[in-house]
């Protein structure tokens, strides 16, 4: 199995690990983004941090932080508002011809600033806080050049932000992001995991994620979940489970919610108890 010196993502290693615990062929390819696992005549693949439980629609949904808002919204389920704007290259038909005026109204609408992110997800990259015309200029640009649409959120000051990995409605990791010195959580952008204890906060964060899940109809998923002036809203949902910043200080943790998830899609029930 890979080592920290082979460089292989946990996510990689984890996969290699269970199979090798259940006598299950495996086969590694493309850098460890495409995974075959086989038993017997039945092969499964993991694609990403995709191990294939969730249905096609579950997953494209989560995978659009637009949809994920609107869909959240549908079911009354309190979340993070996504504005999507599709990159004018696609052309005038699809875009109309007000996107930017429609920009400008956001920002004018939110004088503390908006967050301009990619619609599908990049682990924190080219995410810009914007205040000014100019910034927003630079900011779409950005994140034109690298993606078909762009989400626009209200900045909020955020509390606390908190990850739940799910598998069905069994929570199997719960854990805060503890900010750096940047203004964002992601784990990328230096922010650490810490687990989070058993209270009323754990509690709050399980059902709201358990309520997100449900809105879509995912089965394995990690939810962010965070709190602004006292109250648990999700922010994204994400299909794909990473859990490499995890990994590195709870390897145990990670293991058994991966080994977990690999018992469904093997059909075996025994670890979701």
């Amino acid at each position: 199995m890979g080592d920290w010196a082979s460089g292989e993502r946990i996510f990689v290693q984890a996969i290699r690990r269970y199979c090798a615990d259940h006598g299950i062929t495996v086969d590694v390819r493309a850098g460890g983004w495409l995974i075959a696992m086989r038993r017997g005549e039945v092969r499964h693949f993991a694609f990403g941090y995709d191990i294939g439980l969730n249905s096609a629609i579950a997953h494209r949904l989560a995978n659009d932080k637009s949809a994920t808002s609107e869909a959240l919204a549908l079911a009354d389920v309190p979340c993070i508002p996504h504005h999507l704007f599709l990159n004018p290259k696609l052309g005038k038909n699809v875009v109309g011809p007000r996107w930017r005026d429609a920009m400008l109204e956001l920002l004018a609408g939110h004088p503390q600033g908006v967050v301009v992110k990619p619609n599908e997800g990049t682990s924190g990259r080219s995410v810009f806080k914007v205040t000014t015309e100019a910034e927003l200029d630079h900011a779409a640009s950005d994140v034109f050049a690298m993606s078909a649409g762009l989400v626009i959120s209200p900045f909020l000051a955020i509390e606390d932000e908190v990850r739940v990995v799910l598998l069905g409605d069994v929570p199997l990791v719960v854990y805060s992001k503890q900010r750096g010195r940047d203004w964002r959580h992601n784990l990328d952008a230096g922010a650490k995991p810490v687990l989070l204890r058993d209270g009323e906060a754990r509690a709050a964060c399980v059902k709201l994620a358990v309520d997100a899940a449900s809105a879509i109809g995912i089965i394995f998923a990690s939810i962010d979940l965070v709190r602004i002036d006292g109250k648990w809203r999700v922010l994204e949902i994400n299909s794909g489970v990473m859990m490499e910043a995890l990994g590195k200080l709870h390897p145990e943790l990670v293991q058994a919610t991966y080994d977990a998830a690999l018992d469904r899609v093997f059909g075996d029930v025994r670890h979701e108890r």
